[in-house]
């Protein structure tokens, strides 16, 4: 076996060790096999070809699949991470990851899952915001910026306001 053979195995064995502990994107893998080339004092000319010879494989065996990565990230982020779709979706998209896969993804969340994550944080920001005289603008800015719609959270942040804060 060659050494090019040999590295490419080497290199196949090691993308395998890493999906087999959390779900990749095709995106991340191949960024992933790019820094491994960075590394390397000579990646040769046929890098590219074999970072798609991985790739190819990896999905053959179903270690990388992007629609399920697609489920996955989209769950974890709303139910975990507590972000909106929008944001969601941008991160998504900005992995390469197709729009029929991602509207997909964007089905299966719950349509709850993120609000009830940001209300809580709304709640404990509101409490810390409570003298501020721009802590309603402040409130609804963060949750603008964690992927929600104005019309998710306009309603959301003056409930908590109402409820935490004496009236502004």
């Amino acid at each position: 076996m060659d050494g090019m053979e040999e590295r490419k195995l080497r290199l196949l064995d090691r993308m395998r060790t890493l999906c087999a502990r959390r779900e990749y994107c095709e995106a991340d893998i191949r960024k992933k096999l790019m820094k491994a080339s960075d590394e390397d004092e000579d990646p040769g000319a046929g890098f590219p070809a074999m970072a798609d010879w991985i790739i190819d494989s990896l999905k053959r065996d179903k270690y990388i699949d992007d629609f399920r990565y697609c489920r996955a990230f989209a769950r974890d982020k709303s139910s975990i991470s507590g972000w909106g779709r929008i944001k969601i979706r941008h991160a998504l998209s900005a992995k390469g990851i197709d729009r029929e896969c991602i509207a997909a993804a964007m089905e299966e969340i719950e349509p709850d899952a993120g609000l009830e994550k940001l209300e809580k944080t709304l709640t404990a920001k509101a409490k810390a915001l409570k003298d501020d005289p721009y802590g309603k603008f402040k409130l609804l800015r963060f949750a603008l910026s964690r992927g929600f719609e104005y019309d998710e959270v306009k309603g959301l942040v003056d409930s908590v306001l109402s409820r935490d804060v004496p009236s502004r």
